[in-house]
């Protein structure tokens, strides 16, 4: 499969992470497809592609949100 439509495709999907393992999964999936498309883009130097990787990293960052949970309160 192409990067672009890898990349086009995880953009799109509509993530409903049922387990933890299913959001690491998620954000290692979003990491290899921006390391890829950056790959591409030094070569290419498209604007499109920046753009792509920034809209993925919003994704990635997203999940990891979701992986780290609340910060615990302090009480006293």
């Amino acid at each position: 499969m192409d990067i672009l439509e890898k990349a086009s495709e995880f953009e799109n999907r509509k993530f409903s992470f049922k387990t933890t393992s299913d959001r690491i999964i998620a954000a290692r999936e979003a990491k290899d497809i921006i390391l890829e498309v950056n790959e591409l883009y030094k070569k290419e130097k498209d604007a499109n592609l920046m753009d792509l990787m920034k809209r993925l990293t919003v994704i990635k960052q997203k999940i990891e949100k979701r992986l780290k949970g609340r910060p615990l309160t302090a009480t006293s």
